[in-house]
């Protein structure tokens, strides 16, 4: 809500100065946000660092495809402004890549250079209408195997077509033209192109692994630069006659112009432009959201790619770039991972590389003039062979998808990225049907009970051999079905329940398992819809059924655990493991079974140090009593573990806070629960004081004297925990802070008590607690 100033009688006299003179009203305010532009020093940065890496390679690419080489320029400018501005990944650097490398070669053999540009234009235009359809996620959809695999295939397709130019030849026009002419071209190399191009590799794979301090200072440098400016000035010192890159002048630029070529064609190369550019660019925008959330330098929030309007803007960026004469643009994942490792912090470091670009294929173009294609082709081909990644081939065979793989990358190679793509999904499908279809079903006999297991998916494709198998079942037996599989259609489901029905008809008994062994529900019994993962703590009961002993419903619980829930969790815990643990608080609660301190701090494993004990105590040092587990592990928790911050959580209905209200006289040797409670005693004298305000709970007072004293012994905890030293050695450190917490667990709601210094404890715990960041607040 806006504040206006309300009109007075002195608003119709100017206002005047102490010395009288006339001031300046003051003016209405802009009808507008006033905005300027604020570029951070880690965008800055991080765009040379892209800039460097962009320029030989976006020159590269534009020779591999055989387009003009100021086409690579204008499509990598473009990429970074225009695809930066309006896509929907910050951190995404857009501009010629090598996944569309191979596609562009053919398009422009077929078709001509305009005509491929009128292509991507057109392929652009079919980006904005998905983006406007709303089915960027849609892409994702597709096997991963598919997309390494069609990487993969792009690859080797480079870098067979460059390792020519490496030699000092020229490409053919296919793969398998380019391995069948390799035997003569290796018989006539050209050895000042392979010299070059021999440095340019050893450069790009030596660089960074140099070592020192020294290695450290010329790693800021990029390897793609560092190489081809080295070879470069090989080449030029020792006047070596090698082709060399050849920028035309701008006037001649080649335009766009109205494609000409069979309808059915065009839209083809209009199809994979859209297809390949999209998917790229889309799996790229959700990696770098990865890589930018893993990032610990600089700590900067950076939101989740719009992958709609991330590919809107590819659309965008392709039509201008076709418009202008450039190479088709996706989002690229070499240089995005670098502009994240550079530190950026937003898409004006993109934007700026774009600038970059443009200003040097306006400026530079004399000094551009002087690489060597050698150089670029060798470039390029190691970018090629990097496309077959190894660890994406480790995943693939991980997951049993790499026969997915090798067809996709075998049919890139041998038929075209389209055609390949298309091939693999046929291959992955047909993979998945076949893993639907096998089905394994066993029947054995194991001390006079019959066990039928069933490996794989129940679909009606399995009914007749699962009925054969269930006939074999003799009558009146006990009999067990373990299902391993996480499928079941209604045919199979039907054909299990008539079977049990027959079973029990005859005076048999069945019981269905996981594979775990792990009892299951029947198919005779309805779901109830009631019943949730968290039934058992509920204490809730579903119709009159009989509920399991303890021990086997610990059992069950620990099966469900392992079944479910640790599939999900083994990599995280595995991390954990491997690192040990780091939690950041130690938080000191009751022991009362209903607290469950991972609920309501809405924490994980390794993130809180806990502590539990009956109230929550804290004993003061030199009063444990032969019990130092607290004091041992404060102590750890704080000078080990290193935790920023300690938390004292109480709670309603606590019973150590009843009995130690309620307390008799003790008659002869106080019990163990007695020699413990006396440790709240200072809370119950600090409640009965006169010199101690009551606490209220968001504004109103406590509800009883049970709940008074549990506030009051939150606050007093927190003043024994300032009576150990490492705990008070921190606090003065300026490195450690105390709060304190209370749980209404009929309420389901928590209240947050702000810690304070030494000096103003008693003041912060008298009043309002500051803390607007929780949604109901305690006052004490």
């Amino acid at each position: 809500m806006s504040c206006v100033p309300t009109r007075t009688d002195d608003a119709a006299h100017p206002p005047t100065s102490p010395a009288g003179h006339f001031q300046r009203p003051h003016s209405p305010p802009p009808t507008g946000p006033r905005r300027r532009l604020r570029i951070a020093g880690a965008d800055l940065s991080a765009s040379v660092s892209v800039f460097l890496i962009a320029l030989p390679l976006s020159l590269g690419i534009a020779l591999a495809t055989g387009a003009p080489l100021q086409a690579g320029l204008v499509a990598a400018a473009v990429g970074g402004i225009v695809a930066g501005r309006f896509g929907g990944s910050t951190l995404q650097v857009s501009g010629p890549a090598a996944g569309l490398t191979v596609v562009t070669a053919e398009l422009i053999q077929r078709y001509g250079w305009r005509t491929t540009c009128a292509i991507t234009v057109l392929a652009g235009l079919c980006q904005l209408g998905l983006a406007a359809l709303k089915v960027a996620r849609s892409a994702l959809a597709v096997s991963p195997a598919i997309v390494h695999g069609m990487l993969a295939g792009i690859g080797v397709t480079i870098a067979l077509a460059q390792l020519h130019i490496v030699l000092g030849g020229t490409p053919q026009s296919s793969a398998i033209a380019n391995v069948q002419s390799l035997p003569g071209q290796l018989a006539d190399l050209h050895p000042a192109a392979l010299f070059v191009s021999l440095l340019t590799i050893a450069l790009l794979l030596a660089w960074p692994r140099l070592p020192g301090r020294a290695g450290r200072i010329l790693r800021t440098v990029p390897a793609a630069l560092a190489a081809v400016a080295a070879a470069t000035a090989l080449a030029t010192f020792a006047q070596l006659h090698l082709p060399r890159v050849d920028l035309p002048s701008w006037s001649s630029h080649a335009l766009p112009e109205l494609p000409e070529g069979p309808v059915l064609g065009l839209l083809a190369a209009v199809l994979t432009i859209t297809l390949v550019g999209s998917v790229e660019s889309l799996l790229s925008a959700v990696a770098i959201d990865k890589l930018a959330a893993a990032r610990k330098h600089p700590d900067v929030r950076i939101p989740r790619a719009d992958l709609d309007r991330e590919l809107a803007g590819q659309g965008a960026a392709n039509v201008v770039s076709g418009a202008l004469g450039g190479l088709p643009i996706t989002g690229v994942a070499v240089r995005s991972s670098a502009n994240v490792s550079a530190g950026a912090v937003s898409r004006h470091s993109t934007m700026l590389h774009g600038l970059w670009i443009a200003v040097a294929a306006l400026l530079l173009v004399p000094v551009l003039d002087l690489i060597p294609l050698a150089a670029l082709a060798a470039l390029v081909m190691v970018v090629g062979v990097q496309m077959v990644n190894i660890t994406h081939l480790r995943s693939v065979r991980r997951n049993r998808e790499i026969l997915v793989y090798a067809v996709t990358l075998g049919a890139v190679v041998l038929t075209g990225v389209l055609e390949g793509v298309l091939i693999g999904i046929a291959m992955a499908v047909t993979l998945a049907l076949h893993r639907l279809t096998r089905t394994r079903i066993t029947v054995e006999e194991d001390d006079g009970v019959q066990r039928v297991r069933v490996r794989g998916q129940l679909t009606f494709l399995a009914v007749p051999r699962l009925s054969r198998v269930l006939g074999q079942v003799p009558h009146g037996v006990h009999c067990v079905v373990e299902l391993d599989g996480t499928f079941m259609d209604h045919a199979a489901y039907e054909a299990l329940h008539d079977w049990q029905t027959s079973h029990h008809a005859q005076g048999g008994t069945v019981e269905f398992t996981g594979r775990s062994g792990a009892r299951i529900s029947e198919p005779t019994h309805e779901t109830h819809g009631c019943c949730r993962p968290w039934t058992p703590w509920r204490n809730h009961h579903c119709g009159e059924r009989p509920q399991p002993t303890e021990a086997h419903q610990l059992a069950t619980g620990i099966s469900a655990f392992q079944r479910n829930t640790a599939p999900l969790v083994r990599d995280e815990l595995a991390r954990l493991a491997r690192e040990g643990q780091q939690p950041s608080q130690l938080f000191l609660t009751c022991a009362d079974s209903r607290l469950v301190t991972s609920m309501i701090t809405a924490s994980g494993p390794g993130d809180l140090f806990t502590v539990r004990n009956v109230g929550n105590l804290v004993p003061l040092p030199g009063e444990e009593s032969g019990d130092d587990s607290v004091a041992a592990a404060i102590e750890y928790a704080v000078d080990v573990l290193g935790v920023e911050s300690i938390t004292v959580c109480g709670h309603s209905g606590c019973g150590a806070m009843q009995a130690l209200l309620n307390s008799p006289p003790v008659d002869g040797a106080p019990t163990p629960l007695r020699r413990w409670l006396r440790h709240g005693l200072p809370s119950l004298e600090r409640m009965r004081s006169r010199r101690h305000a009551w606490p209220r709970i968001s504004g109103r007072m406590p509800a009883d004297a049970v709940e008074q004293l549990c506030l009051t012994n939150v606050v007093q905890q927190l003043e024994h925990l300032r009576a150990h030293e490492s705990v008070a050695r921190r606090l003065a450190e300026g490195t450690l802070q105390l709060q304190g917490m209370y749980f209404h667990v009929g309420e389901a709601q928590a209240y947050l008590l702000t810690s304070a210094t030494d000096q103003d404890a008693e003041q912060v715990f008298d009043r309002v607690a500051p803390t607007p960041s929780v949604l109901d607040k305690a006052h004490v």
